[in-house]
């Protein structure tokens, strides 16, 4: 969609992902190697009782669902800032996640661009929000 075509108060529900245990420890071990992310002894002491997702791997999940609902296309120029990160609760192995997105403010710069702000909520199985963000980018008519 172009720039234009989103409106302020837009929603957008994405398809779920269902997150297995080895994707956890895949990520984990290769961008967030710490042990409640990939030590499943050690984890299952912890505070969360098992493994659990990392944070930057739900970030990264919850931008794909958004992402794969197509309405980021060619028309997306750069992302430029994410605001008011916030991971909720924790992710765990078999989790089912899907993503709500809600345009929250439109800034023109130049007639064939402007600034689009979305926020993606995601939510788990139960209905509970485990992430929410602000993410901006520039987007061109």
């Amino acid at each position: 969609m172009k720039f234009d075509d989103f409106s302020i108060g837009d929603t957008f529900n994405t398809k779920i992902y269902q997150l297995s245990e080895e994707e956890i420890i895949k990520f984990a071990h290769e961008f967030d190697p710490q042990y409640m992310h990939i030590d499943k002894n050690k984890a299952s002491e912890g505070r969360f009782n098992g493994i659990i997702a990392s944070g930057m791997h739900t970030m990264s999940l919850s931008f794909k669902l958004w992402v794969e609902t197509g309405k980021y296309g060619e028309e997306v120029v750069a992302g430029t800032q994410m605001n008011h990160v916030k991971f909720s609760k924790p992710v765990y192995p078999n989790d089912t996640l899907r993503v709500v997105a809600e345009v929250t403010h439109k800034h023109s710069i130049k007639k064939e661009n402007g600034l689009l702000t979305v926020l993606l909520t995601t939510f788990n199985q139960h209905d509970i929000i485990v992430f929410k963000a602000e993410l901006t980018a520039l987007v061109s008519n």
